[in-house]
């Protein structure tokens, strides 16, 4: 696993240097979002809460003089409540979660506080409650969050064909994507002992309609999407570099 520097964790702070921090100027902060919920019959619960703790270090780092939140690890995930283990947050308690961690950080004097999830399922109730984030902190704090689902599982697809994977095997979910990143971040979690393969290729827009109303069992009965064969800790570490690249660059032109 690839070394990230823990020492831009605010929770690993103490208050005394976390106000010396803001003293000297650092005014950004990284929220880093993720779920708990199945990744079929290979992969821990905690994959999106690990992806995302590992990415809002690199964010950090790539945007510079940045501190990072601790990671909201569960989010909305009810597609996947069919599947044992599953802890699903409503639309609203995520919203007030977000809203807390905003309100919270801006009293201190963070001026920019960048919000992105590494679980998908995220991105549609972050891009709702953007506009009431932003009215609940001072004009003086920009409240930014990555929300395009859509660039996301395009860029997984572009870097795994890119690090010789099969294209079609990127579904966005437990797939050859997030177990590469896995056996890169945490190998401990993967058991390749049971891969499956699920519905091969990005859903189009209708599966996702028919998954958001149905749940994920309607496209796929083991919980994946995609096909986790191939997977390689080289494919999951260009996976996680061009994801910290697209953060940052998007962070970057919104709100710097």
């Amino acid at each position: 696993m690839p070394a990230v520097n823990d020492d831009l964790r605010l929770e690993l702070m103490t208050s005394a240097e976390v106000a010396q921090a803001l003293a000297e100027g650092i005014r950004t902060i990284v929220i880093p979002c993720g779920a708990i919920e199945q990744h079929g019959p290979h992969l821990s619960l905690s994959v999106d809460a690990d992806h995302a703790d590992h990415l809002g270090i690199l964010v950090a780092r790539g945007l510079g003089n940045s501190l990072v939140a601790p990671t909201i690890k569960v989010g909305c995930s009810s597609h996947h409540l069919p599947f044992a283990g599953t802890i699903s947050l409503r639309n609203a308690t995520f919203e007030m979660i977000c809203r807390d961690y905003c309100t919270s950080l801006a009293s201190h004097g963070f001026e920019r506080i960048l919000i992105f999830s590494a679980h998908v399922g995220n991105c549609p109730p972050l891009a709702d409650m953007l506009p009431r984030l932003r009215a609940a902190v001072p004009a003086s704090c920009r409240v930014a969050a990555f929300t395009d689902a859509r660039a996301w599982l395009e860029n997984w697809r572009d870097a795994v064909t890119q690090a010789g994977g099969e294209t079609d095997h990127v579904g966005g979910h437990a797939d050859i994507a997030e177990t590469s990143l896995m056996l890169d971040i945490h190998p401990d979690r993967v058991r390749p002992a049971h891969y499956e393969a699920g519905p091969l290729g990005l859903p189009s827009t209708a599966d996702l309609d028919l998954m958001w109303e149905k749940g994920l069992r309607a496209l796929s009965p083991n919980g994946i999407l995609g096909d986790p064969h191939g997977s390689s800790i080289a494919i999951g570490r260009n996976c996680i570099e061009r994801m910290t690249a697209l953060l940052v660059d998007s962070f970057r032109r919104d709100a710097f």
